[in-house]
């Protein structure tokens, strides 16, 4: 049978999620529960009273082969509400945790679960702290009303399979005695705990906790900032890109000899990879004209194409603008055994968007300590993570500029927005050293390279990629 929801209560949350669109507010509803609690029936019934429009209902199920090839957090990542729009989780990360916890599965995970537990913390942190609100709700009932509607889908032929899946997923973990431990934190995002036993009293807790917390946050939101201070220093002078970019550079035979081996080299490195399930995240930056896209095919020339992925970054389109900045990203972040390629990436936010004003000050401030965290959280589900600065000098950069507006073949390469950029070099040159320091970390590092010599780059680069890989290689066959 269906809940009877007071329907004073459906018009009111109706208004509040319809203000709360209005507004940009992108909404979590987290619902957590043992099998058989009754969330279901809750969780459809808030489903059937939000607008459709804008609601998407987000079933976890158990972890399945995809899922595994990927990040812990992947999919809630790849399943982020856009600005406005809400989503039910009908069980969440929390799920998954505890199912992974208990079935001790570590097909994606570096590191002990504690580690996952912190990522989960960071992972819900970073959304509160861009505007999404979470509100998580725990369905609690006690276990003899539970067995009640297990009998209930055992007695029903239709059902039966239902109750079978669920007592298979009791006998392998104690999820109430797993929740009781997230239930009892003391955390900025609480959990609600809704007493099931009488479901319209239910429906009606549930409805209400949401329509109080909307109305919080749509009374207590803050006006629109224009403060868009990239903070830059007066006459910056840098501590970091001081090194000689003219002596560093390789002659024209020897890099013709070093190459080819390099590149079989890296092959090799890519099916190795493969056969180990280690995904690889090569992330590159760099001043204009630097050499990124010819750095990366180099590295790619020889590689097998089924098993690496490219991804030249853009300028975001209006559905990445509505999302959490790291959600393009994180949408293609490579599975186990595969190779990304980043060409520019998520520290556009310190970069492009702090120089040219597009992130408020408190926005790029705060990213740097988010995307810390973002790569802790690739790390800890097995991945190498490699970060580039290709450096070059101005002149260097005037000369390549010159180069492409003079030669038809390239001339696609050269922008009023490259001419631009070069009259904010130094403003550039101060946040990628304000970038690197605060963000270069053991478990992502940054490689500074000198690029004036592109073939000194490539080389160097393809080297770095290849000693870091046969180490963490070497690590993974010790534990064999």
């Amino acid at each position: 049978m269906m809940i009877s929801i007071d329907k004073a209560l459906e018009f009111e949350l109706g208004e509040v999620t319809r203000q709360a669109y209005e507004m940009n507010i992108p909404v979590m509803i987290i619902i957590e529960g043992a099998p058989a609690s009754g969330k279901s029936r809750l969780a459809n019934a808030l489903y059937m009273s939000l607008d459709a429009k804008y609601t998407d209902f987000v079933a976890a199920r158990p972890p399945q082969e995809s899922d595994l090839r990927y990040p812990f957090l992947h999919r809630y990542w790849y399943h982020l509400p856009k600005n406005g729009n809400i989503n039910i989780h009908f069980r969440s990360w929390y799920s998954q945790y505890i199912e992974y916890k208990d079935f001790d599965i570590k097909r994606n995970i570096n590191t002990d679960f504690k580690q996952i537990e912190k990522d989960m913390k960071n992972f819900e942190e970073t959304l509160k702290n861009n505007g999404y609100e979470i509100l998580k709700f725990y369905i609690n009932t006690d276990k003899k009303v539970r067995d009640r509607h297990l009998q209930k889908l055992k007695d029903n032929p239709v059902l039966k399979w239902k109750a079978e899946e669920f007592q298979s997923r009791l006998q392998h973990y104690d999820y109430d005695t797993e929740m009781k431990h997230f239930l009892d934190l003391n955390t900025e995002l609480p959990w609600t705990c809704i007493d099931f036993h009488n479901k319209e009293d239910a429906a009606a807790n549930l409805y209400s906790k949401i329509i109080e917390q909307l109305k919080k946050r749509i009374n207590s939101a803050p006006e629109q900032t224009t403060d868009q201070d990239g903070m830059f220093t007066d006459h910056f002078k840098t501590k970091m890109f001081t090194f000689d970019l003219k002596k560093e550079k390789i002659k024209k035979k020897e890099y013709k000899e070093i190459l080819p081996k390099l590149q079989s080299r890296m092959r090799e490195i890519q099916f190795q990879l493969y056969q180990k399930k280690i995904p690889l995240v090569l992330v590159y930056e760099g001043m204009d004209a630097a050499g990124k896209g010819g750095n990366i095919k180099r590295t790619r020339a020889l590689l097998d194409p089924t098993g690496y992925k490219n991804n030249a970054t853009g300028p975001p389109s209006n559905i990445e603008l509505n999302h959490h900045y790291l959600w393009r990203f994180a949408k293609r972040i490579p599975k186990s055994g595969h190779i990304g390629f980043f060409d520019r990436s998520w520290y556009g936010r310190v970069l492009v968007e702090r120089v040219e004003g597009f992130a408020k000050t408190r926005e790029w401030q705060q990213a740097y300590g988010e995307i810390n965290d973002y790569e802790k959280s690739l790390h800890n589900s097995g991945a190498i993570i490699i970060k580039f600065f290709l450096s070059l000098d101005k002149d260097e950069q005037l000369e390549r500029f010159k180069e492409r507006e003079n030669t038809p073949e390239k001339q696609w390469k050269i922008t009023d927005e490259d001419w631009r950029n070069r009259e904010n070099w130094a403003l550039y040159l101060e946040a990628s050293e304000d970038m690197i320091n605060k963000t270069n970390t053991s478990y992502a590092p940054w490689k500074i390279i000198p690029a004036n010599d592109k073939r000194f780059a490539r080389i160097t680069a393809l080297k770095t990629i290849i000693e870091i890989c046969e180490e963490r290689l070497a690590e993974a066959n010790k534990r064999v």
